[in-house]
Parts: C-alpha cells; structure tokens; sequence
C-alpha cells in the first residue's frame, strides 16, 4: 500500500493511494505517526479500501507523509563519500574507519518538508545543495535488535531529501562536532509512504533494494545511480541504530546521499570546479526514485540569520 498525507479543503487528512491516483481516506485518522504507534497501520489501510473514493492526486496538497519523531541520516555509499571529501578538502579515497560501521547523524524532525513545498535558503549561506536519499521508516519498537529481526521493523520507504548549506556545514565541522545549522533548515520526505512489501519484488540477492534513482535540477538530469550500491543494507542500518537504545515508530533513517551525482558537492569534487554551480533561488530540484515516486521542490530565498556574537575569550579564573 501507498499512503498519502494531504490537505484538501483546509482539512488534514490520511489516505491510502490507488493506481488510478484517486485517495482513499483512512477512516477515523489523519496522523500516519499515530497509526504507527498504535501498529495498525495495514488495518487501516484495508478499511480504506473498502471505502469510498476521494480526490485524486492533483486535487489536493501532499504533505510529508509523517511527522518523525527522530531523524537519523546514515552516509552508506562510497561513491559519494569519495567526491564529497574531495570537494571539501582534496583528499582522495574514503577514510578507513567509514568502513567499519554505518555511521549517522541526528537531524532535525521539526524542519520537515512536504514533496512539492518550496524550501528556503539557509539564513547566512549562500551555498546551497540537495542529496538525494531513500528513508527507511520504522514501525514498531525495537531495541538491539539483529539485521534479521531489523526487517520486521521496517515497515516502509520513502523520498528523503537532506538539503545542505555546504559553506555553514564546512566551518562549523572544523570544530570536530556537527554538523549543525548547515543541515538544520529543512529536509524533503514524500511523495507517499511505500509499505515494505511493495517493494520486496526489488530486492536483489545481497538483500539490496534494487530501485533507480535520478536527480534534476532545472529539468537537466544531473545524477543516476542504484539504491543497491548501498554499501550496507536498511536491516544492517536499522541493526545498528538499535545497538544500545530504541528504535520506535516512525522514526526515520536515511540511506545517506547516493553516488554518481546524488549531490552538487560530488560533483564538484570529481571536476574540480563548481559545476553545476549551488543552488538558488528559483531553482527545482526534482528527485525520483523507482518504486516510490517523485518529489520536487523550488528554492525560495530566505531570511537574514539573526546576529550571534563570537566566543569570548575568558580570564580562566579559579575560586
């Protein structure tokens, strides 16, 4: 099943999405997260196929199609990690610890945008970058759990989108902490929840999804690659992740950024040169990925970040 978070007629509302795009509202409900929580999801979405049609697609406003409580953001492709470090300082080839575990980062739930909503620009950069992902939901608690018992966990996938202020990002990393505001500002989901079963005919015989994925930006494409060139699968994320604390419903895992031109900043790194240059202002970044859909959102300028003054030097007096 699809399920779709949507407004129509200044109302909230969950439905499930047939093949002929027509909604089917989830009887009683208008929170995706909530169902989760209660693990009644496939319930639901069998009650609203008995009920009758909705709005189509094209008639309503998607939504992102939850509210996560937590984000995590894994870098799980090697490809990208060898641009982006080229990019960032020149240095060649992927540090050796990468390859020890798939290593994340929390981001921010509150930042969350629709498939089709504008996004602005970061307030103080000027270097704006898109990273096409696929995010991993959770459906159900779980807690040290093995890559076997993962996938039981997982309970769909959808179109995740980590907007990056690369020049924010860059400076505050040299402390050896972050990053922090240069992904704060907003991160894409949508354009629907795709339940984990409709995408089991893809997988591979690694246990990789096998989905094409393609990024635009202006309508020219820029990158393609395979969500199966993951170097680590969403169970062994989902394992990991729950090493030592909980994993709970709805909560959010991204794959990470994909290769051959999943972002800006690869490919800067492999030319040399910024090309294509950052985005700005009135520029559409359309991501699709086989299986699930399409997003597509346009930069809009932002605002002028409030002043913050510099660290202040200390005496370092003692009582």
């Amino acid at each position: 099943m699809r399920f779709a978070s949507y407004e129509h007629l200044g109302r909230r509302r969950l439905g499930v999405v047939e093949d002929d795009g027509r909604l089917r509202p989830v009887p009683g409900h208008d929170s995706l997260l909530d169902l989760l929580r209660a693990g009644r999801l496939h319930e639901a979405g069998a009650a609203a196929l008995g009920t009758p049609a909705g709005p189509k697609l094209g008639d309503v406003t998607l939504l992102s199609p939850l509210r996560p409580p937590t984000v995590r953001d894994f870098v799980t492709f090697e490809e990208h990690v060898e641009g982006v470090r080229r990019s960032v300082d020149g240095t060649a080839g992927v540090p050796t610890q990468w390859y020890a575990a798939p290593t994340f980062y929390f981001t921010n739930p509150y930042a969350i945008a629709g498939p089709y909503d504008d996004v602005p620009m970061p307030p103080g950069s000027s270097v704006l970058d898109f990273e096409l992902e696929v995010a991993a939901v959770i459906g159900r608690e779980g807690r040290d759990l093995t890559p076997e018992q993962a996938r039981d966990h997982i309970v769909g996938y959808t179109i995740f989108n980590d907007w990056s202020a690369r020049d924010l990002q860059s400076a505050e990393m040299k402390v050896g902490l972050g990053p922090c505001k240069g992904k704060d500002t907003v991160t894409t989901l949508g354009p629907v929840l795709v339940t984990a079963d409709e995408l089991e005919p893809y997988r591979d015989t690694d246990g990789f999804l096998r989905l094409a994925l393609t990024a635009e930006v202006n309508g020219e494409v820029i990158g393609q690659d395979l969500l199966s060139n993951m170097s680590w699968t969403f169970e062994e994320m989902v394992a990991y992740a729950s090493r030592g604390t909980y994993v709970m419903p709805g909560d959010v895992l991204g794959s990470g950024t994909c290769g051959n031109g999943g972002c800006l900043a690869e490919l800067w790194g492999v030319r040399g040169e910024q090309s294509p240059p950052p985005l700005k202002p009135d520029d559409t970044v359309t991501l699709t990925v086989e299986g699930i859909g399409t997003v597509s959102n346009t930069v809009a300028p932002g605002t002028d970040p409030a002043p913050v003054p510099t660290a202040r030097k200390r005496s370092r007096t003692r009582p």
